[in-house]
């Protein structure tokens, strides 16, 4: 996931460390149609020049974002304190509501509507998701999503803008303290991004961000606590704005470094992603990664986690039954079961249920040279969701829509 919270760090044309002259600017000419990525063949290779550079690039801080980081984990700290021992009921009730519903702007609305189009939302689901997803302020809808395909289409590699391979701290919080790497930048340049410009929701949030994001992540959450709760401005300031605004940063970012990081990998053994409980829970369902790695159309990003462990799926599935989110894309038992067998580690009930896990080993121990020739799964699967133009025939043949569009 991607949460930059610097609105001008978050836009790639604006970022000023557009080169390394050790590293080798990757020729993408003859991969391109109309200046979009659009082929596997591009995936293949990115993926070979990002590894032959990996050890050549060097990081430069950006120390402006490290102080401020700084300052805001240290004033969230004291707005734990302060939530438990000066915070009125009132105030810590509307600090753990306002948490859940910036977070739900984030993973039911960046993440799975927007940067996946695992779902489709009618006018007035958009605007709740946009307000939503700017009170939690992880920079604009459309730097969001242009990173969040970047690091599904490139994940694991230089072009990866939290590349877990870079460790725990790169990939949870270090990414935003230092400059892109090129191929970043490169790559958000070019990812197919024509359907945000298209949601004249999207546009008028990038338009407005700034005074929107001062408004609804900042203003509102403090002057609500005070007006209506008799709040003093301290507590409501570190309470209900930042330690709200850091956890939910932290939820987030936990998804990009601990889901790659800890868990099995029962659909893919070679990604990083995996499916890790504690982030599903603590990020509102969205810590199934390895299977969402594999399936990045499919609405609930998880075949496990029901409604205690996946809010988010209950959240879109509650607007599907009034007829604000519909098209719900999935995945069905067959596929599910298929993916296991074929490129999982082995720990999918699948295999321990049909006494096949000495199969599921030898099947998903396929060639990952990634110089071969070979059709890899692991190389073909690099999409970064319904619409991406990689995606195969087979996957949207396969895939179940609940809840199809019906006008009304």
């Amino acid at each position: 996931m991607a949460p930059n919270i610097f609105p001008k760090e978050g836009c790639v044309e604006n970022d000023n460390d557009t080169s390394d002259k050790s590293n080798k600017i990757l020729n993408i000419s003859g991969s391109m149609t109309n200046g979009r990525l659009n082929d596997t063949e591009l995936s293949k290779n990115v993926i070979e020049d990002t590894y032959k550079t990996s050890s050549e690039y060097k990081m430069h801080i950006r120390w402006f974002n490290v102080f401020i980081f700084l300052y805001l984990h240290i004033s969230a700290i004291y707005g734990l304190y302060l939530l438990y021992t000066d915070a009125k009921w009132s105030t810590y009730a509307f600090t753990h509501v306002l948490m859940t519903f910036s977070g739900f702007g984030v993973t039911a609305g960046a993440h799975r509507l927007w940067a996946h189009k695992a779902y489709k939302a009618r006018l007035p689901l958009r605007i709740l998701l946009m307000i939503a997803h700017t009170t939690a302020h992880q920079n604009s809808l459309y730097a969001w999503v242009r990173d969040h395909r970047i690091h599904h289409k490139f994940t694991d590699t230089d072009a990866d803008p939290y590349n877990a391979k870079r460790g725990f701290f790169f990939s949870h919080i270090g990414w935003l303290m230092v400059h892109k790497h090129h191929l970043v930048i490169e790559k958000g340049n070019v990812i197919d991004m024509d359907d945000m410009k298209q949601d004249p929701v999207v546009m008028f949030q990038k338009k407005y961000f700034i005074p929107l994001m001062i408004l609804f992540c900042f203003f509102l959450p403090t002057f609500i606590p005070m007006y209506f709760f008799n709040e003093s401005f301290i507590v409501a300031f570190h309470t209900a704005t930042l330690f709200r605004y850091v956890w939910m940063l932290n939820s987030t970012w936990s998804v990009n470094s601990a889901a790659h990081i800890w868990g099995m990998k029962p659909f893919n053994k070679i990604s990083s992603s995996a499916e890790n409980g504690y982030v599903a829970f603590f990020a509102l369902g969205e810590g199934w990664h390895n299977y969402h790695h594999a399936f990045p159309w499919d609405y609930k990003t998880g075949e496990l986690g029901k409604y205690g462990l996946n809010w988010s799926t209950a959240f879109i599935d509650f607007f599907a039954k009034i007829g604000w989110a519909y098209d719900l894309k999935t995945v069905s038992e067959e596929v599910i079961r298929n993916r296991a067998l074929k490129t999982g580690d082995g720990s999918h009930e699948f295999c321990k249920q049909e006494k096949k896990l000495d199969n599921c080993k030898q099947n998903m121990d396929y060639n990952h040279n990634i110089n071969s020739n070979n059709n890899d799964k692991s190389i073909d699967n690099l999409i970064w969701g319904w619409d991406d133009p990689s995606i195969s025939i087979q996957d949207k043949l396969s895939a179940v829509i609940l809840k199809k569009e019906k006008n009304i």
